[in-house]
């Protein structure tokens, strides 16, 4: 049997030409893909983990119209960076993000690096991200794996394995590397990834319409619906929170946790996670001290996160007026006007939270 190198070589010569001949005839027309600057290319390609285009597209617009540049970017708060990512999720993304700009403009000026090895340096970029902007803005042909393209080769090049294998992700990303080689490999590595997103997708794939069916090793042995292999789901964790709604006239008390963690930097209604069978009562009274009056459980709000199920057990609070030092966990906490809410970074879930709390 061939190695997957073996099979990417065997492959490419009729496939690169294939497959850019249909990304030219039919890319989607993508706001980033009008100029691929590397600042443009880098913000999308982090948005677009774990999120849709089309959400993306809205996102990426506002956010490069308030952060035209590097600079711009590292010269803001984080607070106004998490602001305008809020609804987009995995708001660590946006840290990063964030925290890299900052790097850029110490190391480098200001400007993403032409180079593999000085992205993979900064934070945030892994093998992907740097692949992405390395082989899109700067035409290097370095090699980039998501899922997408994961798909894509398992099915062209009938690479067997369970998604995570070391085996199996060593052997995608060897394949990659030879088959970005030559011309065009920014339109290369963004055509893997748009055939995987329009036509090789993971059920119910097209592939009556895809360009490169006749190199499809998966298809001529009757093996599309196969691979790749499905993924055993990860053991999901149960997060339950008492959290606290408090208010003054029109105004909510809103705390910004510390810099890390699931929900780092993000605004919300201050809580504290809850052991299995706690009192949430207690743990509030505990949490806020003895000056605040808990007051009975208002109601219960319940979201499904990616691999977590989260439950948030709300309860109506009175605080002094003048409140004292933030809780642990929190940076700060302040009596937030309704109206200013909207131009917080917050969670999904936390807004849903405040909307069931009224």
């Amino acid at each position: 049997m061939t190695s997957p190198v073996e099979r990417a070589r065997e492959a490419r010569r009729d496939v690169r030409p294939q497959l850019l001949r249909w990304f030219d005839r039919s890319k989607r027309d993508l706001p980033w893909r009008k100029s691929n600057a590397p600042y443009g290319v880098w913000v999308s390609e982090v948005m677009l983990q774990q999120t849709q285009v089309e959400r993306v597209v809205r996102y990426w617009t506002k956010f490069l119209e308030r952060f035209p540049t590097v600079k711009s970017l590292a010269a803001a708060e984080l607070k106004d960076v998490l602001g305008l990512w809020t609804g987009l999720g995995y708001y660590s993304r946006a840290r990063n993000l964030h925290l890299a700009s900052k790097e850029l403009v110490l190391r480098f000026g200001g400007e993403l690096p032409d180079s593999v090895d000085a992205l993979l340096t900064l934070p945030g970029f892994g093998r992907y991200t740097a692949g992405a902007v390395a082989s899109i803005a700067f035409e290097l042909e370095a090699p980039l794996v998501d899922g997408n393209v994961a798909r894509v080769l398992s099915r062209l090049l009938e690479l067997d394995g369970v998604p995570g294998e070391k085996a199996r992700e060593a052997a995608l990303w060897a394949a990659a590397e030879v088959m970005v080689e030559g011309a065009r490999p920014g339109d290369w590595n963004q055509a893997l990834m748009e055939l995987g997103a329009t036509v090789c997708v993971p059920q119910n794939p097209l592939c009556l319409v895809c360009p490169v069916r006749t190199s499809c090793r998966a298809l001529a042995a009757g093996r599309v619906d196969e691979l790749p292999r499905p993924k055993k789901p990860p053991k999901r964790k149960r997060l339950e929170f008492a959290v606290a709604v408090a208010k003054r006239g029109h105004e909510v008390l809103l705390a910004r946790r510390e810099e890390k963690g699931l929900f780092g930097g993000l605004w919300e209604l201050p809580g504290v996670e809850l052991a299995e069978g706690a009192d949430g009562d207690a743990a509030l009274q505990k949490f806020l001290g003895k000056k605040a009056s808990i007051g009975p459980e208002l109601t219960v709000v319940e979201r499904t996160l990616t691999h977590r199920d989260l439950v948030l057990r709300l309860h109506a609070i009175s605080l002094p007026k003048r409140l004292a030092k933030p809780p642990a966990g929190y940076l700060e906490w302040r009596w937030v006007p309704r109206e200013e809410i909207g131009g917080l970074g917050m969670s999904s879930a936390m807004q849903g939270a405040l909307a069931e709390a009224g």
